[in-house]
């Protein structure tokens, strides 16, 4: 069982920066991939951006490729999604997610966090 934990949201306007942590229960941390998925209001939960469990390889999302930045530190437990240039469209919860599949789709992921709230102001 992988329990999950996210942190880092909060308010920022247009523009600015923001690093979301994820912090992770278990021995087996490294052999999972992990994902960031996003859900604004009345929307459709979408993914985001995933990195394999060595951390080699990385996927991300149309939308946020050349501003965000997904990585891990397996010894710490934990994965990182640094956000830059934050648009208000980014608005969103954000959920940490944990999966035996290098992959985008959310049904390939097992574990989830509870999410924060990131809101981007114009």
């Amino acid at each position: 069982q992988v329990q999950l934990e996210e942190s880092g949201g909060g308010l920022v306007q247009a523009g600015g920066s923001l690093r979301l942590s994820c912090a992770a229960s278990g021995r087996t941390f490294s052999s999972y991939t992990m994902g960031w998925f996003r859900q604004a209001p009345g929307k459709e939960r979408e993914f985001v951006a995933a990195i394999s469990g060595s951390g080699t390889h990385t996927l991300y999302a149309d939308s946020v490729k050349g501003r965000f930045t997904i990585s891990r530190d397996n010894a710490k437990n934990s994965v990182y999604l640094q956000m830059n240039s934050l648009k208000p469209e980014d608005t969103a919860v954000y959920y940490c997610a944990a999966g035996l599949a290098f992959s985008g789709y959310s049904q390939h992921y097992l574990y989830w966090g509870q999410g924060t709230q990131v809101t981007v102001s114009s």
